[in-house]
């Protein structure tokens, strides 16, 4: 089954930093766009789903970050700081008044940390399950910067499928919210051909070493605490990323980092929400623009 879309994309390539970024696009040129950020091992072409579903009057644009999809890879590996540069030179390129941004999962936590570093540049900011990441102690770091010399060590794992078939349907295995159409798109997008005649995963496996710096929740918090611009929210009733959120800390305490935010949850869905009923998702996040108008 074929996923059939409604806005035809189109690509562009901008240089960033010294690397080649790839962008897609829907809706005409303008200087405004809405920013798609996408989450880990994801690539910008995914967004589909969700610009299917939003106004045609919405110009989009969505980057693939360095060392996913078909953006460059990174000769000397993959720092979280990076991907905040990169959105800084990114919106300096594509917007120059308060942009406008909708982060999944990673590039939501990018987009976060970033409206607080730089308060003005944002003018709302529509958050898709990117609040933080599992706290850490600092006893953790002996053993987290051994793993890392130990896996520079080793070759990468580079994830092979014998078609895109095969791996749509271990997409819906793993999430069977996923409609099988969403599926057989997600994994054409995920992959690019071999000489071999199989599939592999279009991002520099390099990702896949852990990261020795320890992430700070203390650090995070002190970003978001100075985030000037309005902020939705939106979970997955489902979600297992969510659970573990709740866990860590409520609602109650999102709302008193980020002073100016809403949290909509969305019965029956989980983290990948907007590959899964990206309909309920756009709803939202329409409804949230008109508030800001």
């Amino acid at each position: 089954m074929t996923y059939k879309s409604r806005r035809s994309p189109r690509f562009e390539q901008l240089t960033v930093r010294g690397i080649r970024h790839h962008l897609t696009w829907w809706g005409e040129p303008t200087d405004t766009p809405v920013l798609l950020l996408h989450g880990f091992q994801d690539t910008g072409a995914t967004w589909q789903f969700l610009a299917d579903c939003l106004p045609d009057s919405w110009s989009l644009v969505a980057p693939d970050w360095r060392g996913f999809g078909d953006t460059g890879w990174a000769e000397g590996g993959y720092w979280f700081p990076d991907y905040l540069a990169d959105l800084d030179f990114l919106l300096e390129a594509l917007t120059p008044g308060p942009a406008r941004v909708i982060g999944h999962s990673m590039g939501a936590n990018v987009a976060g940390l970033y409206a607080g570093v730089r308060p003005a540049r944002l003018k709302w900011f529509v958050n898709l399950e990117g609040v933080g990441l599992p706290r850490t102690t600092a006893e953790m770091a002996p053993a987290r910067f051994s793993q890392w010399l130990d896996e520079l060590r080793q070759t990468p794992r580079v994830s092979r499928y014998a078609s895109v078939g095969e791996l749509a349907g271990i997409l819906r295995s793993r999430n069977p919210r996923l409609p099988a159409d969403h599926a057989e798109f997600v994994a054409r997008a995920w992959t690019r051909e071999t000489p071999e005649g199989e599939v592999r995963l279009a991002f520099d496996p390099r990702h896949r070493y852990v990261n020795p710096v320890l992430y700070r929740r203390e650090e995070a918090e002190a970003c978001w605490a100075r985030v000037e611009c309005p902020m939705l929210l939106v979970t997955g009733g489902n979600s297992t990323h969510e659970q573990r959120r709740r866990a860590d800390f409520d609602d109650a305490h999102v709302r008193a980092l980020f002073r100016h935010s809403s949290i909509v949850t969305l019965p029956g869905l989980g983290h990948m929400m907007h590959h899964e009923d990206p309909q309920a998702v756009a709803d939202c996040i329409v409804a949230f623009e008109r508030t800001q108008s």
